[in-house]
Order: C-alpha cells, then sequence, then structure tokens
C-alpha cells in the first residue's frame, strides 16, 4: 500500500511527525521543567490526576474498574516514579518523532500514553493524538525516511535494501 511502504509517502509521515513531535516534545518538556512533576514535589501531579481518575470510577463514569484497580494498586504507590517516566518519556517520543529516529518505536510509546490516559477519563486531543501516532505505527518503515531512520533502519537490516534471491539459492537452501 502506498502509505505505509512508499518512500514517495514520506513527505505526508513527516508532517505528522513533526506535529505529534512537537506536541509530546512541548508537554513533555513543561513536565521536566514542573516542580511538581520532576522536582522536589515529584509525584503531586500524577496523584491529583489518578484521584480524579478514581473519583470519576467511583461515579461510574468514563473509567473503567480494571483500569481504577490498576491505578490504585500500581500507580497511585509508585506516583513519583510514573510522574518521571512520563514526563522523560514524553520527551523521549518527542525527539524521537522529531528526528525520526525509531519512529515506529517512539510513535508506539506515545500512543500508549494517549491510551492511558484515555483509559484514565482524559479525551482532551488524545483520540486525534492516539490515531495519528497509530498510523505512524504502521507507516514505521517509511515515516522516518526523511529523518535518521533513513539511515539507523538499514544498519538494522531493514526494510529498503532487500536482498533478492536467485532461484539457485533457493534450491541450495532445500
Amino acid at each position: 500500500m502506498f502509505l505505509f511502504n512508499s518512500t514517495r509517502s514520506s513527505w505526508i509521515w513527516l508532517i505528522i511527525r513533526l506535529y505529534l513531535g512537537y506536541e509530546w516534545l512541548t508537554a513533555g518538556i513543561k513536565k521536566v521543567t514542573s516542580d511538581a512533576w520532576t522536582g522536589k514535589n515529584a509525584g503531586v501531579a500524577v496523584e491529583g490526576f489518578m484521584k480524579g481518575a478514581l473519583a470519576k470510577a467511583e461515579e461510574g463514569k468514563d473509567v473503567t474498574g480494571w483500569y481504577a484497580s490498576f491505578l490504585e494498586n500500581a500507580v497511585l504507590p509508585n506516583a513519583k516514579l510514573f510522574s518521571y517516566m512520563v514526563a522523560f518519556g514524553e520527551v523521549l517520543v518527542g525527539l524521537g518523532l522529531i528526528l525520526g529516529l525509531l519512529t515506529g518505536i517512539a510513535a508506539f510509546f506515545g500512543s500508549l500514553m494517549n491510551a492511558s490516559f484515555l483509559f484514565a477519563g482524559t479525551v482532551s486531543s488524545n483520540p486525534l493524538l492516539f490515531i495519528l501516532a497509530t498510523w505512524l505505527v504502521l507507516a514505521w518503515k517509511v515515516a522516518g525516511w526523511y529523518g535518521l531512520d533513513r539511515w539507523a533502519l538499514p544498519l538494522f537490516g531493514t526494510p529498503w535494501k532487500r536482498r533478492r534471491t536467485t532461484a539457485s539459492s533457493e534450491d541450495t537452501a532445500l
């Protein structure tokens, strides 16, 4: 399919990558420079957000029981750790997307964070960002063509220079 496999579609993904990368990077920088996220009060912002999500769950709104249980038993007791993970994760996702480095992986972790925010009952721009990030994951082969992936991915043996096999080499392998 043209959009997900052709390097000629890379300019489309460049626009989407830069938009998403900017959104993630600016959100992450705000958190990294905030005392409530990574300063001496790290974890306060996460605790407030989680308590709001748990209140929604108790009212039967927007947050399912299994996710509320996860928030209460895993996230809240480790709010400081999650605070750092979210803040620096957003910065890393933003940088990966802007630089076009491991684009599919960066987009995957961005979509994972968007899904987490959606499960916690926050809509905002998360549905749009989730959809665009999911498309970038599908387009991983070409989404970073105008970026560092153009050189990084072939080092891993993917995806633009495929070796052609001849009939004789296939026969000898049998």
